[in-house]
């Protein structure tokens, strides 16, 4: 008795959703079109085209050049930041290579010359106060000998320090900032060389130029969109559906694509629907508004040869409601015994 209950009651919510569509119970229909995902291809700097290797219509493999942009201005910035990348990296080398002989030699002459006048001034100094004592030689000339004295060991302590660091080296500290440097000097010229390389407008992938926005010589903004692709293979069906259906298509229900001039349906199976309606806020609409409430909904088309499908062409798609309706009234029965 129960299982009758159901099956009757899947029957009439079938037939009052169908009929609420305005079209044939046994197939209702909503009109769609054939379309391709899309590609936009992007000026990466605001130069003027020098080359367009395609026309609208032409099929393109993937990486093939579609057109080209002047790249006279980021060549000489990559120039640029090329010769301190070099720069850096002679540093570098430098710093690891350690000082070289000559300027050890050099400071060790230059240390060897302050202690010889260290030790001059250290005897000056020493006469100056032996005579100051005398009463030979006034104070000034005492005072004269002292500061020549104290310059002479600042000299020598500084010929000193710069000879002990030669022998020493250079510092981690000092490698690691020129690593660091060389590193960034390294990134903003693979940067550069990236922005000069996409000036080189080419195919992500096999496709056919949909459109081509710009001529030959004009000058895009930074980003616009230069050429527009259609990606290869088959296309996919974009349509609407009323808001009396959508409870019951979602992503993986069986659909049939009807294209005038093939006269079997061909299978489909629901890839998308979107959440929102077309007409927003849908919860401040009247009873009658949401009534025309229409959904966008994608539909993939399965089988083979469907490649040479062209796209924009219209078409009707049909879906499994009636095993959808049944799935979700039984869902809905099921959850009511179990509450009571």
């Amino acid at each position: 008795m129960i299982k009758g209950r159901h099956h009757f009651l899947v029957y009439i919510i079938t037939i009052a959703i169908l009929g609420s569509c305005g079209r044939d119970q046994s197939d209702v229909r909503v009109a769609g079109i054939l379309e391709r995902d899309r590609i936009e291809l992007v000026a990466e700097a605001h130069e003027p085209i020098i080359d367009i290797a395609v026309r609208e219509g032409d099929h393109v493999a993937k990486n093939d050049l579609v057109l080209r942009l002047d790249g006279t201005v980021l060549s000489a910035q990559l120039n640029q930041v090329s010769a301190a990348r070099d720069r850096a990296s002679a540093r570098y080398d430098e710093l690891v290579r350690g000082p070289r002989v000559e300027r050890i030699d050099a400071a060790r002459a230059r240390l060897k010359g302050a202690e010889d006048s260290f030790i001059e001034a250290e005897r000056e100094f020493a006469r100056a106060e032996e005579l100051l004592k005398e009463g030979t030689v006034s104070q000034s000339d005492y005072d004269l000998a002292l500061r020549q004295l104290n310059e002479s060991k600042a000299r020598h302590d500084e010929a000193k320090a710069q000879y002990a660091e030669l022998l020493e080296g250079t510092t981690p500290e000092e490698l690691a900032q020129a690593k660091a440097s060389l590193a960034e000097a390294e990134a903003v010229v693979v940067a550069a060389q990236t922005r000069r390389d996409r000036l080189s407008v080419r195919a992500p992938q096999d496709g056919v130029i949909d459109a081509l926005p710009f001529e030959l010589g004009e000058r895009p903004l930074a980003g616009a969109v230069v050429a527009v692709m259609l990606a290869d293979g088959a296309p996919y069906v974009r349509c609407f559906i009323s808001v009396e259906v959508r409870p019951f298509i979602r992503a993986g229900v069986k659909a049939w694509v009807y294209i005038q001039g093939i006269d079997d349906a061909l299978p489909a199976r629901v890839r998308f629907v979107s959440s929102e309606a077309a007409f927003t806020p849908f919860f401040a609409l009247t009873e009658h508004d949401r009534g025309r409430l229409s959904y966008l909904a994608e539909v993939d088309l399965l089988g083979d040869q469907l490649d040479r499908l062209p796209t924009g062409v219209p078409v009707e798609v049909s879906f499994d409601l009636e095993s959808q309706i049944e799935e979700t009234v039984t869902g809905d029965l099921i959850s009511r015994s179990n509450d009571r």
